[in-house]
């Protein structure tokens, strides 16, 4: 994981100087949790170093946002509060307009819609913001408003963990009841190999969670950051309940294999690059190199079946021609 150090660098514009007065206000802007004015940012640097002055520091945070280390937040009636996005996920903000505390959390149902717009009106989007205003449930209730217990990068690193446990579990659901239905035997064994790698993977990451808990047990009572609706269930319990329909042939059974896996793959990979450098992001990462893996075994096995089925079946009953006439003979890109 990257050092705060190496994180400026990689935000530091090529060809930008150096500077010693500079290098101390970002070290102390990446010290803070949570969100910042402008004001309070030049208090911390000048307890740190009187001789800064406070025209530098509002310079260096308009060079900080213009590189990618600060955002911006407006928190409604011109005012503006800053937060750091070392080890910090992008994301969105419900605002109380009371207290003026933020709930910070990501969807990824919000942004497909996002998307979809945006295609549909041929817009290339540079940035997204969300802010939704209102009344936090400390405020709608009389009692004094509470800071987060712990970092927001532990939060959605916990997050992470759940988003693939679950994910395994739905993988191992899938390829155990695919071992059970395949007639063909090699095929049962790919199946079977691939239950037993969710199964140890599933063994790792539920490890790695309990340990991520057992560093801070706090974590597992805070509020969810992620709201990935679609993987919470686990990206191949669609599939899984496919393999129940009455009939489902090896070779479907493979195309529904690699359709998951397709999708479990460019959903990790997409959005572990799109997160800022954190647990997180490891995580998905990592799982999606999983991924990636069992997707190319699935398809050199769906091709390899078809060539042991072309040569089985005389000509004209072959699984080729019968897949390329029926709605069914959808080949794996």
């Amino acid at each position: 994981m990257l050092s705060p150090a190496e994180f400026v660098e990689r935000h530091r514009p090529s060809g930008g100087r150096r500077s010693g007065k500079r290098d101390v206000i970002v070290s102390v802007f990446l010290e803070q949790q949570g969100h910042l004015s402008a004001e309070q940012l030049a208090d911390l640097v000048r307890a740190r170093d009187p001789r800064i002055s406070r025209a530098t520091i509002y310079r260096t945070l308009q060079w900080m946002i213009d590189a990618g280390i600060a955002r911006r937040v407006d928190f409604g009636g011109g005012n503006f509060r800053f937060e750091h996005a070392y080890r910090h996920p992008r994301h969105f903000h419900l605002i109380c307009k009371q207290c003026r505390q933020s709930i910070e959390f990501l969807s990824s149902d919000i942004e497909a819609l996002i998307e979809e717009v945006a295609v549909v009106r041929r817009f290339r989007p540079d940035e997204s913001v969300i802010q939704i205003y209102g009344t936090c449930e400390h405020c709608a209730a009389g009692r004094p408003a509470e800071p987060p217990a712990v970092p927001l990068d532990a939060v959605f690193a916990r997050d992470a963990l759940r988003v693939a446990i679950a994910t395994e579990r739905s993988g191992l659901t899938f390829y155990a009841r695919a071992a059970r239905l395949a007639r063909d035997s090699r095929g049962r064994d790919v199946f079977r190999r691939l239950a037993d790698e969710e199964k140890e993977h599933l063994a790792k990451l539920e490890a790695r969670y309990r340990e991520l808990i057992a560093q801070d047990p706090r974590l597992e009572s805070q509020p969810a950051f992620l709201f990935f609706k679609g993987a919470s269930e686990g990206l191949f319990a669609a599939g899984a309940e496919e393999l129940t329909r009455k009939g489902v042939t090896d070779r479907e059974a493979l195309l529904i294999g690699i359709r998951c896996e397709r999708a479990s793959h460019r959903f990790f990979q997409r959005y572990g690059e799109r997160f800022e450098e954190s647990e997180g992001k490891r995580v998905f990462l990592e799982f999606a190199a999983e991924e990636r893996e069992h997707r190319d075994l699935l398809v050199r096995e769906y091709r390899d079946l078809m060539a042991r089925q072309r040569q089985r079946a005389p000509r004209g009953r072959r699984p080729a021609d019968r897949a390329r006439s029926g709605p069914r003979g959808k080949r794996p890109a």
